[in-house]
């Protein structure tokens, strides 16, 4: 993980200096604030930030603060223990230093930077805690917190995305969650939600605790069921190596399958090329248009006859089979042009290869997901990179052209969209022959009904026919069908199927349309219609919590020259606009 000094600022709060762009790469050789240690079953995964390791210049990180470089290598550690280490069924999150947990994201880093810093930064943080989550739900690699000293705000949302929580009771150790009565601010990353919705706390009680800056230590914090266990010092180490055992034997982590050793794969660093306007990877290509405020996202689909024809050849592959290398590359992608290029509002996402290709790795998949473990965390991760695209504030739109490959899971990019175009028929040439292709055509497959569920729970065909199941249901049954635009289009899955006589002038209005609009109404909009329907906790983190803390943030009760974030630690308090908005 690097700061690329000698890229373009993309952001700028009023009197900040530019923020450079981030590069997401880093491996364990490179951590500056996380160790890793296997020990059999069990990782040990401590924080033991550097407090000149901030990832811009202007603050220390004590006190076991973080920042975004801090969680960029979290979120390698995730991944790597996914893929690397199989062997692995608990994991157990401390610190690296005496006496202090985390005391949460760095005050300083959060006064000084840009809006737009913040909230990718929070959205960030949020999709790594979810993915903690996912990784006992779904990868049997199962979570324990044990706070060997106190853990406050963004440190104690840390905790509450493990499994289990263990508190050290040597009568100075607490939880907290101080956001409110010290910052002006709400807790960034789920705090709130999981703290009622998660830990089942009372909601009377959550309301004591969040505005309570010192929070609550030993058996009250057990009895408010803020945490799980409180352990003397004493008895500390032997306790936490037993409930890190107890997590192991319960795994339900898939044993591998076919006589294989259950044996890592190395996930090497991604080859990728930057340019002023391209990013460009083996399995992906993004070309941006600054004029424009575009950037069209190619995914390149596989060949027909290269799918592995077993688990073997697909665990040798590692991360060369394809649906982990599109994956890797996709995930990259989305994260550097979120953060990096904010004013490049709109992203068209394309594909481009055989269909036939995109459906024999489908089933190669669906095959072997619920008992490899491998294919299994290849599934599970295509899912998460699908629900980081829908929680991000661009205005999607998908392209469906002569030669994509939107077909099953790759269907899910599109309906992942806002809208989707889909050409029908072909493209002519300027002579006005039609050029040597076969029309554009999308496929559904099983996956698109219940593989890749979003964060309300639902897949993506239910949240676009939301009350409708009776057209769910019959679009299952044509599960297989190769679908021209106009087939498209009547079953309601794409939003126009111009002919290519009109679609030139049909992409260019929309474009210019989507350009002349407010960026903030935008995100609001495109928000509130991608998930409908019920609310899940994970919901209620990126949409009501992100939605407030967006808010309070911009207030001058909290980022204004007298607010709460900017007189933390002046020994001046905040002078509040006492008026309720």
């Amino acid at each position: 993980m690097t700061v690329l000094e000698d890229a373009p600022a993309t952001s700028r709060a009023p009197g900040s200096e530019p923020v450079p762009q981030v590069d997401f790469d880093t491996d364990p050789s490179r951590y500056r604030h996380w160790r890793l240690e296997i020990e059999g079953e069990t990782a040990w995964v401590y924080l033991d930030v550097a407090e000149d390791g901030g990832l811009v210049p202007g603050y220390e990180l004590k006190l076991n603060s973080y920042d975004l470089g801090v969680d960029i290598e979290l979120y390698d550690i995730t991944q790597r223990l996914r893929f690397e280490h199989p062997e692995v069924r608990s994991v157990v999150l401390t610190s690296g230093k005496d006496s202090n947990f985390c005391a949460g994201a760095n005050i300083r880093m959060l006064a000084q930077s840009s809006h737009p810093w913040k909230v990718n930064f929070c959205k960030f943080t949020n999709e790594t805690r979810n993915g903690i989550e996912d990784m006992t739900a779904h990868s049997g690699q199962t979570w324990v917190a044990a706070l060997n000293g106190t853990a406050a705000g963004g440190g104690y949302e840390m905790a509450l995305a493990c499994e289990t929580i263990l508190l050290v009771n040597d009568r100075s150790s607490a939880v907290a969650l101080p956001e409110v009565p010290l910052l002006g601010v709400l807790p960034g990353t789920g705090g709130l939600t999981r703290v009622t919705d998660k830990r089942h706390v009372r909601k009377d009680r959550a309301d004591i605790f969040a505005t309570k800056s010192e929070g609550f230590q030993g058996p009250k914090a057990v009895e408010w069921k803020l945490v799980d266990e409180t352990v003397s010092r004493k008895q500390w180490d032997s306790t936490v190596r037993a409930r890190a055992a107890e997590a192991a034997a319960a795994s339900h982590r898939p044993t591998p399958s076919g006589g294989l050793v259950a044996q890592g794969i190395t996930l090497p660093p991604l080859q990728r090329e930057v340019t002023e306007d391209a990013i460009t990877y083996p399995n992906v290509r993004c070309a941006i248009d600054r004029d424009a405020r575009t950037a069209t996202i190619t995914v390149l689909g596989p060949e027909a006859g290269t799918v592995p024809e077993s688990l073997e050849r697909i665990h040798a592959l590692g991360a060369d089979f394809w649906p982990l290398a599109m994956t890797r590359e996709l995930d990259d992608l989305i994260l550097r042009l979120r953060t990096n290029e904010l004013e490049i509002g709109t992203w068209l996402i394309k594909t481009q290869g055989s269909i036939e290709g995109a459906l024999a790795f489908e089933r190669v998949i669906a095959e072997h997901s619920g008992s490899d473990w491998l294919v299994n965390e290849i599934r599970h991760y295509f899912k998460r990179t699908l629900k980081r695209l829908d929680v991000t504030s661009r205005s999607l739109i998908a392209l469906i052209e002569p030669g994509s490959c939107f077909a099953g899971a790759l269907l899910e990019l599109a309906l992942a969209c806002d809208r989707q175009y889909m050409l029908e028929g072909t493209f002519e040439d300027q002579d006005g022959s039609a050029e040597e292709q076969d029309p554009a055509q999308i496929v559904l497959t099983e996956s698109n009904f219940g593989a890749f569920p979003m964060g309300n729970g639902l897949t993506r065909l239910q949240s676009r026919f939301y009350g409708d199941d009776e057209t769910v249901e019959e679009l299952a049954g044509r599960t297989g069908e190769r679908m021209t635009g106009a087939d498209a289009e009547e079953a309601g899955l794409v939003t126009d199927a111009p002919d290519d006589i009109d679609w030139e002038d049909e992409i260019r209005i929309l474009l210019e349309e989507r350009a002349s609009l407010s960026p903030d109404a935008l995100t609001g909009m495109e928000a509130n219609h991608r998930f409908v329907g019920p609310e899940t906790m994970e919901t209620r983190i990126f949409g009501r919590l992100t939605a407030w803390q967006n808010w309070i943030f911009n207030r001058p009760n909290a980022s204004g020259d007298e607010g709460a974030l900017r007189r933390y630690g002046t020994g001046r308090k905040a002078d509040f606009d006492r008026k309720r908005v």
